[in-house]
């Protein structure tokens, strides 16, 4: 082999060298990027994944409240599987094929009621012939409030014509009503809902019964002592009247005296129109409001263009109907949210 030969092989097996180690270093990182797309989605979508435990009373519930109540009164003796993910507005999310195979395996399905979640209907039907799972509405017992008008969505429509359907079934009076379905931002109406949650579980697993027992009073003293912090501290505010995103706190505003003025229907897709915009900022002038409160799970831009256009501020008011992932980092729960949401309302009523 002559010379040039020779320095040609070289060139050869050093190309052959850097092209084998760009192949392995791009399989390397195609299968790390993989592997990180994986554990995001696991990540992302861990309430989807949550599996029926044989050996428990398998609970599955729609949305935080629900949840937060019922894993707290349930503790070691219930495994519960929360459908709604980490911050996802409830009113327009449906649920997906797993959810109804995990519903149908389930002992008990608890939903608010109300109104809240169309979908249930059709889902209670789409679940495997042999399912036994018992399905309850925990907002049973609590004194519905009606608002007048579209919501965008229909959002209680059904419930509100059994409402006030008189005995000879004529539903004409509920045309133009529809429920309100924010039940659990009362503490109020929370005890109710932990109530039916607590009977709810002790009728599929007595065996458990003092268990259930004990956890549901240690909730409903705390709840019981959140509405008589509400109860005293908002007796003394001057101001009564509350500007907010969506009509989420009606039952709030009707337990503790308070005024609530809503931007959008009792969906935060039920959009106000120019003239509903102009009529608010007047009213925010007229009752010197000083502040528009906003959530976090839904848009804050009509809050905003309405603080603008009446020359005021805006603030956090949360309906509590689920957590960001920021709250869950924080630990936050319903309890602390709502503690917030009575600084903020001291602030903004003072």
């Amino acid at each position: 082999m002559t010379v040039m030969q020779k320095k040609r092989q070289v060139r050869l097996d050093r190309s052959s060298r850097i092209g084998k180690q760009s192949t392995w270093k791009m399989l390397w990182s195609g299968l790390l990027i993989l592997s990180l797309l994986v554990l995001s989605a696991c990540g992302q979508n861990s309430e989807s994944t949550a599996k029926i435990v044989e050996g428990k009373v398998n609970v599955v519930t729609t949305f935080y409240p629900v949840y937060a109540f019922t894993a707290t009164i349930g503790g070691e003796d219930a495994n519960v599987i929360n459908l709604l993910p980490t911050g996802v507005e409830p009113h327009d999310w449906t649920p997906k094929s797993q959810d109804i195979v995990n519903t149908s395996k389930a002992q008990l399905f608890l939903y608010n009621g109300a109104g809240l979640e169309g979908w249930v209907p059709n889902f209670l039907k789409s679940l495997n012939n042999d399912s036994k799972v018992k399905a309850v509405a925990v907002s049973e017992g609590v004194k519905l409030l009606t608002a007048e008008g579209d919501d965008g969505h229909g959002h209680g429509e059904e419930h509100a014509a059994d409402d006030h359907a008189d005995e000879s079934g004529n539903e004409q009076q509920a045309v133009d009503h529809h429920i309100d379905p924010h039940t659990w931002v009362s503490p109020k109406s929370a005890m109710i809902m932990a109530e039916n949650i607590k009977n709810s579980l002790v009728e599929v697993d007595p065996a458990h019964k003092k268990g259930y027992e004990q956890r549901y009073s240690e909730l409903r003293t705390k709840l019981e002592a959140l509405d008589q912090r509400f109860t005293n501290e908002l007796a003394s505010v001057p101001n009564k009247e509350i500007v907010v995103s969506h009509q989420a706190f009606g039952y709030l505003a009707r337990d503790y005296g308070l005024t609530q003025h809503a931007i959008m229907g009792l969906s935060p897709d039920a959009e106000p129109t120019g003239q509903d915009i102009v009529k608010l900022a007047k009213l925010v002038k007229d009752e010197g409001i000083k502040y528009i409160f906003f959530e976090e799970l839904v848009s804050d831009k009509l809050a905003k263009t309405l603080a603008s256009e009446a020359g005021v501020q805006t603030m956090v008011l949360n309906p509590v109907e689920g957590l960001t992932q920021e709250q869950v980092n924080n630990k936050d729960d319903y309890f602390t949210l709502m503690q917030k949401n009575l600084q903020n309302l001291l602030i903004a009523l003072k």
